[in-house]
């Protein structure tokens, strides 16, 4: 500062004090100038204000002051200096203040004149602040000023401050290397030579840092490899890179040389110093976003890294880094990132670079993804109404602007806006049926909301609409009249595709049964028929088509006239049939319950006689009188007469005939005014209601009554009247299931059906035609319910109890003496109705009667529980348990309903078995399930034992199609156990040899079936032995047996065949143990099992082609002669790739829809796709082959033609090769043969036991004829064996012929086989010195195929 006539050195000190007060004031921060001589106070003025604080409260505060001091005398400066440091603090309060203390006075400023200006600099520690650098003139730096700082020193006092400010503290993170080697014990904090390496450098790194300003502690934090890089933090306040090269080099000099330390290698980084800020704030994928670093240290060496991505950033397409330098005092670096993805998310780090020092700053970022909620797709009727379609950010934010986009081939434009309050936009469109007409009804249209932000992100979010107009429907336009009984259709299309419901309905709004209609969708259009096959008068009227979509109605009409006109079924004639005198005549009647205009005519022959028509309250009779004389020319004569009606719409419908037989009237010994007239042993046939029997009420008005002439009288042989109230509802139950709304009536018949059956039961236990009635009934409505409830169920059990009580089964059973099977009619209807049942409200269902019981659970989504039901009927002594295991339980669909009805009485009322012989004892129960078993199911069940008189009880189930499909008793596929007085029934089998072929199994406990196992299973013990000891003596024999090409290649034959028939045998076994394929995993083994079965008994026979192939080959192309290797190659390729082939294509075609494998047992289905041909045809074939071969070659040989002369050794085997295929062939075909006879239902056991007994037995015949008949294979085993081959060793010439083993050709065994193939006489054994010299020419015939 300057004054007049002198030289100023001013500074300024920091006075920071502390004061108690009790009220508030105001203090001034002032700066004095001092002049100061000989360390007096010469002048003391107030130059400006500094700064004012403000107090009330009665603790210390405290307060810092500036106070200017100026000197005349630039030497007074230092000892101000060190007496201002030899001060103790705090100093106490004087007598003018006795509660203010000062507790620091520090120098912060210093001005100096300069040539011609004053030149103020900060003290250490101390720097101007940035406002003061913007506004005043800058000097040169000095050494102290910190790194890349140019704001040190200003030009003049500022006026009105503020001066130097404290420097706030910061972190150096330093680090040096010491060229010495490293050692894993620096990485041991408690080691020994870490300490001590921490301690020395500790130590220097304190006597050289303590010059820096601010200096408050400098840590060694750890070692690293790399020679040995320590690392360390400083803390002090910004010091200058010379200061901080001075320091450096003091460590140095105060560091042990034997640490080495490289000067060079110092590196600073601070903390801190760098403004970091990022825009904006919230940050969406897409955005462009800009991180900023602003530092007070000018440097333009700024680099900027991602540290997820261990990259530095470069400027490219989407990052781009800019640095630059404001007013010479702030370095400031942006990072622009375009378009921003949730990758790029992270931290980064900005470094800036100078000397030695890193300021770095670190930031991490956050990419959220612009998520946006919106309306379903949606569709939309073009009625002209409103739509509002909704798109929300996820996030609640201020968005840019929304923008709604709409794509396709309409166009249905709409306003925008937003919702205050919220991150969502609201599109509104209204469609009329201008804008989406019906060529482009159904057309979708997409509606995209894009929300965009500040900073370019973008995110949008598609809606489909489909707009559909009120659909135009189109109807048949040909009118439609009809006559009852006819059928008719109505067909309405609809011009667009989408509907959400369609429906016909009556005038009188009454909805058609949805059985009547069909609906199907198609592209541009959809369509409903309305289809009635047999029309009544009740179709009669208006209909309407109905389309429905959301709350838009689309109508079209079609008026239908049905004309009366009487069906067969319901015009009653009279008689039936009669009988009269050649010159007699007799009245014929056709009757109606109608009085309709009908034109009614008799026919005769060819020819018509007009009717007289009778009126009898609402009957309405027809009458012709029948003239034999002037009618019919001869006589004796059966004529047939007719009823025509023919109505308004000129459509007719005949009567059932009447039969009317000419006889000489002295034959005639029956008269009777109502019946009529007959000869002996005649049986006429008579409606009930042309009786004239009682009049009441309940006087019979349906069925027929069967007369007999025996003698002169009429006897009564059967009587099928039904009661006036059953006949009704009979005929009422007919016009039901013609009816269009069934569906509305079916709930009120069947309550009326149960009452009106309990008030006639007296009735129905009397008359077979009322009990015949009902079960017709409840058969007919049985087929009409897609869904039945609690209640209906209620009704339909409640009139079964009343026709299965006690005192009816005498009616049961003179209905099953006329040989109807009204009792399996009835189990049928129960069943339909017991699937038709659905309850909603409860899970457990139960229905309890006298003479039935159901019982039924309804499986819900979950954790399904087994089902078990308990029946008990203590009047019948009866009961029965039905269980199905939770594993069968859970693979039904949710709210599948399972039923179970049973029976004590129904019992005796259904027919005995196929055989007459047994009848059912016990409980009869049947479970239904509501909807489609697609997994394997399995029932079980416990009845009460009611075998009084010891005989033996069965499982059996009611089979619907036996008895031409009447229905009867059958057991297969199930098996019991007997438990004291209970029996288990389940169903399980084990697998006996002749289920090889057949479809069928014999009963689990019929003796046929229990003699075929055991059969079957000591058979397969030898054939398996048999088929090992062929393969042992074929390897014992193989080096003696297989000299010459032919031989080999037979012998290959033979050990393939039985090799495969061996494994075939074990598999075999495999499948028999299998008892339930029910389960996965069994299931699983029994696909397996029949896989391997086939193929391998394929094998046998495609090897026993290979052999007669081979056979045919040697004898018919001698000429022609091929290598070893390409006849194994065909042979393996024949032997076992067409099974394989066969098999796999079997199993391929067939398991994908579970019908591979028999449901009882582990082989190929035939019931449902006959892929047991797949193995019976190519069998027969085989056998067919070879026995054509057989007889070709035999032929050949013994008939040899020119030039056809094989050599002795080849003939020999040929002709053992001829001998092996004829007699294991046609064993081989006789087995299949019978195997075959037993795929016919109901084949005789014969044929089952014939089979089991060849087939159980094959490798028997394989090991006697294939192997051991061999003479070759005898000579070789006898070699190996005999004893006496150690002497023949010893002369050239031994005959054997004394010695005649039991397989040998000389013997009576061997010579009965031979005999078959014409050979006779004894052969010996040659010699082994004739044996081992000519190996060529040595015999090696072999027998059958081993």
């Amino acid at each position: 500062m300057k004054h007049p006539g002198r030289t100023t050195l001013c500074f300024v000190i920091l006075v920071v004090y502390s004061s108690q007060v009790t009220a508030t004031w105001n203090i001034e921060s002032t700066v004095h100038p001092l002049d100061l001589q000989e360390h007096e106070l010469a002048e003391e003025e107030p130059l400006r204000q500094k700064r004012a604080v403000a107090t009330s409260h009665p603790t210390a505060k405290e307060y810092t002051v500036d106070i200017e001091i100026s000197f005349e005398n630039a030497s007074f400066l230092e000892p101000v200096k060190a007496y201002l440091n030899s001060l103790s603090f705090p100093i106490q309060g004087n007598d003018t203040d006795p509660t203010a203390n000062i507790l620091s006075i520090e120098v912060t400023t210093v001005c100096r004149p300069t040539g011609n200006e004053i030149w103020c600099s900060c003290e250490t520690g101390y720097r101007w602040p940035q406002e003061q650098c913007l506004h005043n003139l800058t000097c040169q730096e000095h050494d102290n000023a910190p790194a890349g700082h140019r704001c040190n020193c200003l030009k003049g006092l500022p006026p009105n401050g503020p001066f130097c400010q404290l420097q706030r503290d910061i972190t150096l993170r330093m680090s040096v290397r010491l060229n010495v080697g490293f050692q894993e014990d620096l990485r041991n904090t408690s080691s020994a030579l870490y300490r001590s390496y921490k301690t020395d450098l500790e130590t220097a790194f304190w006597k050289g840092y303590s010059i820096l300003p601010g200096f408050k502690l400098v840590t060694v934090t750890g070692f690293r490899p790399g020679s040995v890089v320590v690392a360390y933090e400083i803390r002090t306040t910004t010091p200058s890179p010379g200061l901080m090269h001075r320091a450096n080099e003091l460590v140095t000099q105060n560091l042990n040389q034997t640490y080495k330390m490289d000067y060079t290698s110092f590196q600073a980084v601070t903390s801190n110093e760098t403004r970091f800020s990022v825009t904006p704030e919230i940050i969406f994928e897409g955005d462009t976003v800009t991180l900023v670093c602003e530092n007070d240290v000018l440097s333009s060496n700024v680099s900027w890294h991602h540290v997820g991505k261990h990259s530095d950033i470069q400027n490219g397409s989407r990052f781009w880094v800019y640095t630059t330098v404001l007013n010479n005092l702030t370095s400031v670096s942006r990072l622009t990132v375009f378009n921003i993805t949730l990758g790029d998310a992270g931290e980064y780090i900005c470094k800036l670079t100078i000397d030695i020092f890193e300021y770095e700053s670190r930031k991490k970022i956050n990419v959220t993804p612009i998520r946006i909620l919106a309306n379903e797709d949606m569709k939309v009727t073009c009625d002209n109404s409103p739509v509002s379609l909704n798109c929300c950010s996820e996030i609640n934010v201020n968005w840019s602007k929304v923008e709604w986009k709409q794509e396709g081939e309409i166009t249905i434009p709409g306003n925008s806006e937003a919702d205050s309050g919220s991150s969502c936009s609201r599109y509104t469109l209204k469609a009329d049926g201008s804008q989406c007409p019906s060529g482009s009804a159904g057309r979708t249209v997409i509606y995209t909301c894009e929300f965009i932000s500040f900073h370019g992100a973008r995110g949008s979010k598609s809606i489909e609409v489909t707009f559909t107009s009120v659909a135009n429907l189109t109807i048949t336009p040909d009118p439609i009249s009809v006559s009852e009984g006819q059928n008719f259709s109505i067909k309405c299309i609809s011009d667009v595709s989408n509907y959400d419901e369609v429906y016909w309905k009556t005038s009188a709004g009454i909805k058609i049964y949805q059985r009547f209609y069909t609906t199907r969708r198609y592209p541009d259009r959809a369509e409903s028929v309305l289809t009635v096959r047999s029309s009544t008068r009740e179709w009669n009227g208006t209909y309407h088509c109905i389309f429905r979509y959301r709350n838009s109605y689309s109508f079209a009409t079609k008026d239908v006239t049905v004309h009366p006109l009487p069906q067969e079924p319901n015009i009653m004639v009279d008689p039936l049939e009669a009988s009269i005198p050649c010159t007699g005549s007799h009245p014929f009647m056709c009757c109606v319950e109608e009085d309709e205009d009908y034109k009614v005519t008799f026919q005769v022959d060819a020819l018509s006689f007009p009717a007289a028509k009778e009126v009898h309250g609402k009957q309405v009779c027809y009458k012709f009188n029948f003239m034999a004389k002037s009618i019919v020319s001869w006589c004796p004569k059966h004529v047939d007469l007719f009823c025509h009606f023919t109505n308004a719409a000129n459509n007719s419908v005949r009567s059932r005939s009447m039969k009317l037989n000419l006889v000489p009237g002295e034959n005639i010994t029956c008269r009777d005014p109502i019946i009529g007239v007959g000869e002996p042993g005649k049986v006429i046939p008579k409606l009930c209601r042309f009786l004239n029997l009682s009049s009441s009420p309940t006087s019979p008005v349906g069925g027929i009554t069967t007369y007999k002439c025996v003698g002169s009288q009429w006897e009564l042989k059967k009587s099928d009247c039904i009661s006036a109230p059953i006949n009704s509802l009979l005929q009422l139950a007919k016009a039901l299931s013609k009816s269009p709304s069934q569906d509305k009536k079916l709930p009120t018949y069947l309550k009326d059906l149960s009452v009106s059956t309990d008030k006639v039961a007296h009735e129905v236990s009397s008359s077979p035609g009322n009990l015949g009635a009902i079960v017709n009934i409840l058969d007919l409505l049985s087929t009409v319910p897609i869904q039945v409830n609690s209640e209906m169920m209620m009704n339909v059990l409640s009139t079964v109890n009343v026709i299965l009580d006690k005192p009816i089964l005498g009616t049961w059973k003179v209905l099953q003496q006329q040989q109807t099977n009204h009792s399996s009619q009835l189990l049928d209807s129960v069943e339909r109705f017991s699937r038709a049942l659905r309850s909603k409200d409860s899970t457990v269902l139960s229905i309890s009667h006298t003479n039935v019981q159901m019982r039924g659970m309804v499986i819900k989504s979950g954790s399904p529980k087994p089902y078990k039901q308990r029946f008990v009927f203590s009047d019948s002594d009866l009961w029965g348990n039905v269980a199905i295991d939770e594993c069968h339980v859970e693979n039904l669909q949710p709210d599948t309903s399972i039923v179970t009805v049973a029976f004590p009485t129904l019992k005796t009322i259904l027919a005995q078995d196929t055989q007459g012989k047994n009848f059912a004892n016990s409980l009869v129960m049947t479970t239904t399930v509501s909807h489609k078993i697609t997994a394997p199911f399995r029932i079980s069940m416990t009845f009460k034992n009611n075998n009084s008189l010891g005989g033996k009880p069965q499982c059996v189930f009611w089979n619907f199609s036996l008895a031409n499909y009447t229905g009867g008793w059958d057991s297969s596929g199930c098996y019991m156990k007997v438990n004291g007085d209970s029996v288990f029934c389940s169903c399980d089998h084990l697998t006996s040899f002749s289920i090889l072929m057949s479809p069928d199994s014999p009963d689990p406990d019929s003796l046929l079936k229990i003699l075929l196992d055991i059969i079957s299973y000591i058979g397969l013990c030898f054939s398996i032995l048999s088929l090992a000891a062929c393969l042992v003596v074929e390897a014992v024999v193989w080096k003696s047996v297989t000299k010459n090409r032919t031989s080999y290649m037979r012998h290959i034959c033979i050990v393939n065949i039985a090799a495969s028939l061996l494994v075939a045998d074990i598999w075999f076994i495999v499948a028999s143990t299998i008892r339930d394929h029910h389960y996965v995993l069994n299931e699983t083994a029994c696909v397996a099992a029949t896989f391997f079965i086939h193929f391998f008994y394929l094998s046998v026979f495609f090897w026993m082609l290979t052999l007669g192939l081979m056979l045919f080959y040697r004898l018919v192309f001698i000429l022609h002669d091929s290598s070893k290797s390409i006849q194994k190659a065909i042979a393996f390729s024949l032997g076992y790739g067409c099974p394989l082939i066969i098999s796999v294509i079997t199993v391929g075609a067939t398991q994908p829809r579970e019908v591979y494998t028999r449901k009882n047992a582990c082989w190929l289905n035939w019931e449902d796709t006959k892929a047991l041909l797949a193995f019976v045809i190519p069998a027969l074939i085989i056998v067919v082959v070879n026995m054509t071969i057989t007889v070709v070659v035999i032929t050949k040989i013994l008939r040899p033609s020119i030039g056809d002369k094989p050599n002795k050794q080849e003939k020999n085997s040929l002709f053992q090769i001829t001998k092996s295929i004829g007699v294991l062939t046609p064993l081989l075909g006789l087995t299949w043969g019978f195997g075959l006879a037993t795929v016919f239902q109901g084949s005789n056991a014969v044929f089952h036991i014939v089979f089991t007994l060849l087939n159980a037995f094959q490798g028997l015949f394989i090991l006697l004829f294939g192997c051991l008949w061999d003479q070759k294979v005898q000579e070789a085993l006898l070699k190996k064996f005999s004893l006496s081959r150690w002497s023949s060793q010893h002369s050239k010439s031994t005959s054997l012929g004394s010695s005649t083993p039991v397989f040998s050709m000389s013997s009576p065994i061997s010579r009965r086989f031979n005999n078959l193939f014409g050979k006779t006489g004894t052969y010996n054994v040659s010699t082994p010195e004739t044996t081992s010299s000519s190996l060529e020419n040595t015999s090696s015939a072999y027998s059958l195929l081993n």
